[in-house]
């Protein structure tokens, strides 16, 4: 039986799909922004491997990951399994998530989108720059994870 996606979910066009595939490339190769990571986490009922660039957050202290597009895959894959490895190159960094409560969460997407409006501002209904409190309403759709060291 099929599921529908959730309403959340933006699902990848083409051109999404083409440069994710390129940046995982260069990612793999150690060519990318310094805060861009290739995500590698297991399926959740497949146990297969899946991979997809990712943008890091650094904030107030914290990495953060956050699923600008909603509800993806590899959001429900990280929140099954619990943890997570970030590459870039040779280099590979096993971490925990923890999702944060929605309550918590406003604060840490404004500045997800402030960093990177360029890339992501397509995904949010609030532009980039809008007070904390504008973004509660996206917080529930919105998957926010602390990435914590020790995996």
């Amino acid at each position: 039986m099929l599921t529908a996606m959730p309403d959340t979910f933006q699902k990848e066009s083409t051109l999404d799909r083409f440069f994710n595939r390129l940046m995982g490339r260069a990612l793999r190769l150690g060519f990318a922004p310094a805060y861009m990571r290739l995500l590698e986490v297991r399926g959740r009922k497949s146990g297969r491997t899946f991979t997809t660039p990712v943008n890091i957050l650094d904030f107030n202290g914290r990495r953060w990951l956050v699923a600008a597009r909603g509800e993806t895959a590899w959001a429900r894959n990280a929140r099954a399994a619990g943890h997570i490895v970030l590459r870039r190159g040779s280099r590979a960094e096993s971490l925990m998530v923890r999702e944060i409560a929605d309550a918590d969460k406003p604060e840490v997407i404004k500045a997800f989108l402030d960093r990177f409006a360029s890339q992501v501002q397509r995904f949010f209904d609030v532009p980039a720059g809008s007070p904390v409190d504008a973004f509660r309403a996206t917080a529930s759709r919105t998957p926010v994870f602390e990435l914590i060291a020790g995996a």
